[in-house]
């Protein structure tokens, strides 16, 4: 990578940091700190421990389905070995936004030799998997919760609408067609390339694609998605009891606020932070939570995971970087 590629991705990084610090910022602003601070102290912490238990629990499952589509390539991984990656690349995704799905492939490719380009391509099938999830969780909140959200989802669409006509459509319509471009682009240098390099890159991207077409256990990795956020949920409506402004709510709030937070982490931020505050007060405030109880919720729950990831996430960097290497040769999952 050249020092003008480099200059300009490390510039993107820093604005997208300083961009989730702004939206901090603005979750934040005309709040009593002092009164928010004094919330988050009531937290009753065995509440936040089980909560942050059930994310624990979400990570070892989803490290066990990441095993199941090896198993398919015929790649043995060890359950260990397989949730050390998943961390570290969760921690490199509180640096760098999106970087810590290649990171765990490069994770793994040391702890197992197993092809960078074929554990990349699982990483984008499990990646496909949880954004179908997300999106039938958030028709789900739609369709019963409608009653509840719909003021605020319908706020939010008119903003999107009123950006749009005031000269966002247009920028809407560059972007995209500089994206078709850029993937054309690409698309064709990879055929008229044709080196040896690209053709394993490609060949190795295919196999992983492959991986679910490829697993005899399709039932066990479905079912292991819809528990990986039902652990979620039940994170988040564990939470709830950890502040009395809203100890009251039910499982209906939680759900809603698991689809907000779930869309709050696609925004390309580093681990969320900003947007999932807001996101996750505004779906409180739904249920007439007020917005800085929400934020105290919110800032105790991204916190508590936020220090498992860095505490958690650095002890699996050191362990995949010491532990002696073991073969990924031809087998089932261990």
């Amino acid at each position: 990578m050249s020092v003008q590629h480099r200059a300009l991705a490390t510039g993107k990084y820093i604005f997208l940091f300083l961009l989730g610090l702004g939206l901090l910022f603005l979750a934040f602003r005309g709040q009593d700190m002092s009164a928010l601070w004094a919330e988050i102290a009531r937290a009753d912490p065995l509440w936040v421990t089980a909560s942050a238990a059930c994310v624990v629990a979400a990570n070892v499952v989803r490290a066990w389905r990441w095993n199941l589509l090896f198993s398919s390539l015929n790649f043995r991984v060890s359950l260990r070995n397989a949730f050390t990656a998943v961390m570290v690349g969760y921690l490199a995704n509180l640096a760098l936004p999106r970087v810590g799905e290649i990171t765990r492939c490069t994770a793994v490719n040391r702890s197992n030799n197993i092809p960078l380009y074929a554990s990349l391509g699982t990483v984008v099938t499990e990646r496909l998997f949880d954004v179908l999830v997300l999106f039938v969780t958030l028709c789900g909140m739609l369709a019963f919760q409608y009653a509840v959200v719909g003021n605020f989802m319908n706020g939010l669409l008119n903003q999107v609408l009123d950006r749009l006509q005031t000269g966002g459509f247009t920028v809407l319509v560059i972007c995209c067609c500089a994206a078709i471009a850029v993937a054309a682009f690409c698309w064709w240098y990879l055929r008229r390339k044709k080196s040896r390099s690209m053709l394993r890159i490609i060949a190795g991207l295919k196999q992983g694609l492959r991986s679910f077409e490829l697993l005899k256990q399709k039932a066990a990795f479905v079912g292991s998605s819809i528990l990986i956020w039902l652990l979620y949920f039940l994170s988040v409506y564990l939470a709830l009891f950890s502040l009395p402004a809203t100890a009251h709510l039910g499982p209906q709030a939680a759900y809603t606020a698991l689809v907000f937070s779930g869309l709050a982490m696609v925004a390309p931020v580093q681990g969320g932070i900003g947007v999932y505050h807001w996101m996750v007060g505004q779906a409180l405030a739904c249920y007439l939570v007020p917005f800085a109880d929400g934020l105290a919720y919110a800032t105790i729950i991204h916190s508590s995971q936020m220090i498992f990831i860095l505490v958690v996430g650095s002890l699996a960097l050191v362990c995949n970087l010491v532990c002696k290497p073991e073969t990924g040769r031809p087998g089932s999952a261990a």
